[in-house]
């Protein structure tokens, strides 16, 4: 079905504010997902289907918000009911078949449960966001205590793919670390790329780096919880500190390039961290700029505007990168860095784009 694009201003109202109240239902909506999360509700119809009193008695939750929130949740058709035209606290909630893998599993590709960790950041620190696009400033990227939900988001990818479909495509990398080498990860956030090349090539070894304590020690936990702690060593470091050195078999840097003032300088330590390739993914933006944009291009831009570029410009100065960094972009800090090639990798994913950066 094509739809007609508006010719007048009252279509163009109509159909924009239509538009926003659709997205502001989506947001109230996730909002909703994410305080469910929090407390535990749908862990709780994972033990089986529950009246509203049945799941807060499993739950701890107060039961008059727990009907509230399972009939918000069924009206919005992310919950089953057995039987809506019964008494409130007599009707029967489940979880519809496949729902866990979305809502439950952080390992399942289907899990984007976290955004509404990013979505609960945001509102957080609007009126800091409001500052620093009146004053030219920044906002740093502690204050939006996103850390978790940036891991979350990506955890199902790392875990699932890094080892048995990205490695492959850098076959010198994948043959070192076979051996016994060591590589370093830049930007580390919480850990998961980390653990799961620990895990995959279980002679390797590790050494990770991110400038965000918070960051640091939940991946330190989660390598523990994992059993890699005695593989994998996170390091609280400013990636971009020209006396950050070592000798590596290969560089990762996943999905932080854009994040930083300073992106060659961080080019540059990984020159030095490595007698190898370094493998870059970032967003799979597109080569240029184009109207409209499809819903990932509308994603990396939104989130660039609300976060990325503000984290970018905290300290000056700053490349301001933000977000959607093209090809073109990335292609000329590797050459300021003193990259001499780049090559893009066969790797196929709609979400990220990978780079080997040799010379």
């Amino acid at each position: 079905m094509t739809t007609t694009a508006p010719h007048t201003p009252d279509q163009v109202a109509e159909q924009l504010a239509g538009r926003i109240l659709e997205a502001g239902l989506g947001a109230f909506e996730l909002l909703t997902i994410g305080l469910g999360d929090r407390l535990g509700l749908y862990r709780g119809l994972a033990a089986g289907p529950a009246t509203a009193p049945e799941l807060a008695a499993r739950t701890g939750v107060d039961a008059r918000y727990v009907r509230e929130w399972c009939e918000q949740q069924a009206t919005a058709a992310i919950l089953d009911v057995d039987d809506p035209a019964a008494a409130p606290d007599q009707r029967r909630y489940a979880l519809p078949m496949g729902a866990e893998a979305v809502l439950l599993d952080p390992d399942s590709p289907a899990n984007v449960l976290p955004l509404a960790g990013f979505l609960e950041s945001a509102g957080r620190v609007m009126p800091a966001v409001e500052r620093a696009y009146r004053t030219g400033g920044g906002v740093p990227y502690a204050d939006y205590g996103v850390h978790h939900a940036q891991g979350g988001f990506n955890r199902a990818a790392y875990t699932g793919r890094l080892v048995s479909e990205w490695l492959p495509a850098v076959p010198d990398l994948e043959a070192a670390l076979c051996a016994g080498g060591s590589v370093a990860e830049l930007g580390c956030g919480v850990g998961w790329a980390a653990i799961a090349l620990a895990r995959g090539f279980p002679a390797a070894t590790v050494d990770a780096f991110d400038v965000d304590p918070a960051s640091v020690e939940a991946a330190r936990r989660n390598a523990a919880e994992a059993g890699v702690a005695d593989r994998v060593r996170f390091v609280v470091a400013d990636v971009t500190d020209p006396a950050l050195t070592g000798d590596h078999a290969g560089v990762l840097a996943f999905e932080m390039i854009h994040d930083l003032a300073d992106p060659v300088a961080a080019l540059r330590t990984a020159r030095r961290l490595t007698h190898g390739p370094v493998v870059v993914m970032d967003e799979n933006a597109a080569d240029e700029f184009a109207v409209p944009g499809g819903p990932l291009d509308r994603l990396f831009y939104a989130a660039s505007v609300l976060h990325c570029l503000p984290v970018g410009r905290c300290t000056e100065p700053s490349a301001a990168t933000g977000t959607v960094m093209r090809p073109a972009t990335l292609r000329r800090y590797a050459a300021e860095a003193g990259f001499t090639g780049v090559v893009d990798l066969p790797i196929a994913d709609p979400m990220f784009r990978f780079y080997r950066l040799e010379g």
